[in-house]
């Protein structure tokens, strides 16, 4: 597998191909994912919740963030890495959104997210022409939990529909080549596909989408403190976590471990 760049994702969306997304925080995840084909994966800001146990992420900082990005950056050989802008990282003036987007860059993201439409156009824009790759984020913002009264479903309402069409083609004119749609109906992430030039990737926002993007976390079965709807589990590693936890405990305690084989 060649190393993928913004150039690959976005042939891919012309072609027709289907773009799966996959969030890494640590160097051993990122290096399964790599190996795996993953194209994207994506530092997210989930690491708040799925790998420091906050109960959003609006407690992540951008140190927190560059530490990840170092992480997975190291495991990471052929897959395209964008890292997520965290609270505050971007919202507060474009020349912090500019210094904090090239913080991750240096720390190896080739690319970043941020979220938000119309009103984050500009800051996309300044990022875009200091040669930093954007992907937007529109719908479910999970940033702005607060203002949505929780993580609920945008765009079933006219009048939200419409903002969200606005938001998307905003992201597209600020030179963000990628965007991800989350927890919106399936008819409107399949317009805002069918409307715009850039890939979207879908979280919650049905089949029609360019691509699809979870939690790693949620995929392997490690999270289970929100459960949403559109989350499919692969696997149980809980249940093999815990399986192999118990046989180790068990045998030290009866003095199976260590053997000879493991002495010298």
């Amino acid at each position: 597998m060649k190393k993928v760049t913004i150039l690959d994702i976005m042939k891919m969306k012309q072609e027709g191909g289907k773009i799966p997304v996959l969030t890494a925080y640590d160097y051993p995840t990122a290096k399964a994912l790599d190996e795996a084909g993953i194209p994207v994966i994506l530092v997210g800001d989930s690491a708040g919740m799925v790998f420091a146990g906050y109960k959003n992420t609006l407690s992540v900082t951008i140190d927190e963030m560059r530490y990840h990005t170092k992480a997975v950056a190291r495991g990471s050989k052929n897959a395209l890495i964008v890292t997520d802008m965290p609270f505050l990282s971007y919202q507060v003036s474009i020349e912090e959104a500019k210094r904090n987007s090239g913080l991750l860059v240096r720390e190896g993201a080739e690319a970043v997210k941020l979220e938000g439409g119309l009103s984050m156009e500009d800051t996309i824009s300044a990022i875009v022409d200091m040669d930093i790759p954007v992907m937007g984020h529109i719908g479910l913002t999970p940033q702005s939990v607060h203002r949505m009264g929780g993580y609920r479903v945008q765009g079933r309402e006219k009048k939200q529909r419409e903002k969200l069409l606005s938001d998307a083609r905003a992201v597209e004119k600020a030179g963000a080549f990628c965007i991800v749609l989350e927890g919106m109906p399936a008819d409107l992430a399949k317009e805002i596909t069918e409307t715009i030039s850039i890939p979207t990737i879908g979280i919650g926002a049905g089949p029609y989408c360019d691509g699809q993007v979870l939690v790693i976390n949620d995929v392997l079965g490690l999270y289970e403190d929100v459960q949403p709807r559109f989350i499919k589990r692969y696997a149980n590693l809980k249940e093999i976590i815990s399986s192999a936890v118990n046989e180790y405990a068990e045998e030290v305690r009866e003095g199976k471990f260590p053997g000879k084989e493991h002495s010298f």
